[in-house]
């Protein structure tokens, strides 16, 4: 917590001003005076570095206007109350990883995701389902939490994995969970799988309450209809 870091957490203290404006050079907009969260005026998040570098750690400061130019929920600080959730384009533009890194290039695993998710998704329409996609954007925090996807005609919220390892499996029911606590009426779980995991992860899933879908050739088999 040093140099404008610094500037920008003492700021009430050295008698100054804080003010937001949405960019950098040339022509920026000015969006209005801001004082910090009383509470919890910072936290820590990951971030790519400027010019699209690497993902470091970084200070994340909590914003609440003070002014009537300031708009609502601007650069989305400052956050309170219950999360926002909307519909957003079941398209694979549509990830975590890019509010997180977006000038990163999408790497092998996550187009494998995409593919098997879009493949899926493709699947559900034909059945006439309606599917979308949501953005969470949960208390306090300056990125969303983006599902796959959310089957309305089923209420299931589906994680795509690209891979049946263990690891990937309980990195699904944990991101699925996570998710859930947001959504009413709370959803059924679902995990979309490239292939059939073996009989102990699907006691896994079994246990935590979480149903798997997986495709076999040119099909999806659910294990909630075997």
């Amino acid at each position: 917590m040093k140099s404008g870091n610094n500037a920008v957490l003492g700021h009430g203290g050295a008698g100054c001003a804080l003010r937001l404006f949405t960019g950098t050079k040339g022509r920026v907009l000015y969006e209005g005076e801001f004082q910090l969260e009383p509470g919890t005026p910072f936290y820590t998040a990951d971030a790519p570095e400027a010019g699209d570098g690497p993902v470091r750690n970084v200070i994340v400061f909590r914003l609440q206007p003070l002014d009537v130019r300031a708009k609502p929920g601007s650069a989305e600080l400052g956050r309170a109350g219950q999360p926002g959730v909307q519909d957003v384009p079941v398209d694979e533009s549509w990830t975590e990883k890019a509010f997180v890194a977006p000038g990163q290039k999408a790497g092998e695993a996550e187009r494998r995701e995409q593919e098997l998710m879009l493949a899926f998704h493709e699947h559900l329409l034909k059945q006439a389902h309606e599917v979308v996609r949501v953005k969470i954007m949960p208390p306090g925090e300056a990125k969303p939490l983006i599902p796959d996807l959310l089957d309305r005609t089923t209420n299931i919220l589906y994680e795509a994995k690209c891979s049946v390892e263990r690891g990937a499996i309980r990195m699904a029911v944990g991101q699925l969970l996570d998710y859930s606590r947001f959504l009413t009426p709370k959803p059924r779980l679902a995990v979309l799988l490239p292939s059939e995991p073996r009989a102990d992860l699907q006691e896994l899933l079994k246990s935590a309450g979480v149903s798997f879908v997986w495709r076999e050739r040119k099909k999806f088999v659910d294990s909630a209809a075997a």
